[in-house]
């Protein structure tokens, strides 16, 4: 099962933080401090780097200077454990046609060494648990995209990162993503980046990347 991690105050902290492409500046010296019970947008015009920056705090891309850092109480997180504490759902995550849903989260699973214990939970919680045979080949873009909310999830992290999380989602989906994002936002850290105004009001701050600042 998910490694149990002692919940305390996270601290994501970001100073100065730059990235460029070649000699092309994306965002410069972004500044913010976000704690456990915030939900941020990252806002700005196309182009201005909101899935750059999210990929970066979400350790998939690294910035070209500054710093970021993740704090578990006061014990700084190294780099190479941040997956722990955080999930990430984003409209280029793949996922594997030629498996059902549950075997897609059983494989998560087992790379991450979380035991399958909170799969059954994470497929009902998006609303997938009866479909959770079929393969991802016959699954609507929706259902894709739930089940990408359902593999972030899965561990209870500390941090969840959601990058236009209601993209192909119906009704009931958009539902799934307020449910669960009211819920992180309570004690623990949600970003969203977003120009959609529905997914913007979920969140009480913003990091506008236009102005680089947090508001």
């Amino acid at each position: 099962m998910p490694e149990n991690i002692p919940h305390q105050i996270m601290k994501l902290q970001a100073v100065n933080l730059t990235r460029k492409f070649d000699r092309k500046i994306i965002f410069d010296k972004v500044n913010f401090e976000l704690t456990s019970g915030s939900a941020t947008a990252i806002t700005g015009r196309n182009g201005s780097g909101k899935s750059t920056l999210i990929k970066i705090i979400a350790n998939i891309l690294l910035q070209s200077s500054g710093e970021l850092n993740l704090f578990n109480g006061t014990e700084k997180i190294k780099k190479e454990n941040i997956y722990k504490y955080i999930g990430f759902v984003s409209p280029y995550l793949n996922l594997y046609d030629e498996f059902t849903g549950y075997e897609n989260l059983k494989i998560i699973s087992d790379i991450r060494g979380w035991g399958h214990e909170n799969i059954d939970d994470s497929l009902k919680r998006v609303g997938l648990y009866h479909r959770r045979n079929d393969l991802l080949k016959i699954y609507s873009s929706g259902m894709k995209q739930r089940l990408k909310i359902a593999f972030a999830i899965l561990h209870n992290p500390h941090m969840l990162l959601l990058d236009e999380p209601t993209s192909n989602l119906d009704l009931e989906g958009i539902s799934v993503v307020d449910d669960i994002s009211n819920e992180y936002k309570k004690d623990r850290i949600l970003i969203i980046a977003t120009n959609d105004a529905h997914e913007r009001s979920l969140c009480n701050n913003e990091i506008n990347l236009n102005e680089r600042k947090l508001s």
